[in-house]
């Protein structure tokens, strides 16, 4: 059975079982890294606290746009395969939000083709972000760092 690339789903995830899915029977892996990002309970920008965030997609045109993404990464570096599994709907902090993971011969590979999928997925996945603060709730934008890390990458954010 093989694991999809790109899952985007409401249910909490098991990053042991992800990354053995992953690496499964591939013989050459000699490499495998991976990032979790989860919820905080403050925003650094605007130093408030955040008392959940709820995030919405459109379902076949966020699955989309992230394939593609992970595309570029598989064009790009010398990987053999990818995983990225984003939550959508009510999270709390600590809640884990993304997963994202890449297997490849070497390290160094690895390390970069997870840092561009960070980068691209920051600021080009199709997500809306509504954070809730004891001051009410409010939309998050992508970050001025956001769009600075991905055009590292030679790439443009389409929201710049």
């Amino acid at each position: 059975m093989t694991t999809p690339r790109v899952r985007i789903q409401t249910q909490d995830f098991d990053p042991s079982t992800e990354l053995v899915a992953l690496r499964q029977g591939d013989r050459r892996v000699g490499a495998v890294c991976s990032f979790l990002g989860t919820v905080r309970d403050w925003h650094p920008d605007a130093s408030a606290e955040v008392l959940s965030m709820e995030l919405e997609h459109y379902p076949g045109m966020t699955e989309k746009a992230i394939e593609a993404m992970v595309d570029a990464a598989l064009a790009r570096f010398n990987i053999y395969a990818v995983q990225v599994i984003h939550r959508v709907g009510l999270l709390q902090p600590l809640d884990q939000i993304v997963w994202v993971a890449v297997s490849s011969a070497h390290r160094g590979e690895a390390f970069q083709a997870c840092e561009f999928l960070m980068d691209y997925l920051k600021t080009q996945a199709p997500f809306w972000k509504k954070e809730q603060t004891p001051e009410g709730a409010r939309w998050v934008d992508a970050r001025v760092s956001d769009d600075a890390a991905l055009q590292r990458w030679g790439i443009k954010a389409s929201n710049a």
